[in-house]
């Protein structure tokens, strides 16, 4: 059953502008991939520091870790990633069903 994951990543320390700059096609290639094949539902640019917002969707974990090592910037270790697995929020089935009309 496949499941939704949140990753959130962000720039490691160490690495110049120009290093992630010479990458940056490259990342943006493989993300437009992913989405296509459909393991990316959709992605946000952090606004609070370089980085991004990742809604996967897989049958795991694993199957994360493994397509997000194929970025440029996770090859090059430039980035690092949390994962966060999703669970359905509950709070809109309803709390008294509905009695039918007659």
């Amino acid at each position: 059953m496949r499941m939704q994951f949140l990753s959130i990543s962000q720039r490691r320390t160490g690495f110049a502008e120009t290093e992630y700059a010479r990458l940056a096609e490259q990342e943006m290639e493989r993300a437009r991939e992913l989405y296509t094949e459909g393991w990316i539902r959709q992605i946000w640019h952090r606004a609070d520091t370089p980085g991004a917002c990742l809604l996967w969707e897989a049958d795991d974990e694993q199957q994360i870790h493994e397509r997000w090592k194929t970025f440029p910037f996770a090859q090059a270790g430039m980035t690092e990633m949390s994962l966060i697995p999703l669970k359905p929020y509950g709070g809109f089935r309803p709390t008294n069903p509905l009695k039918s009309r007659t």
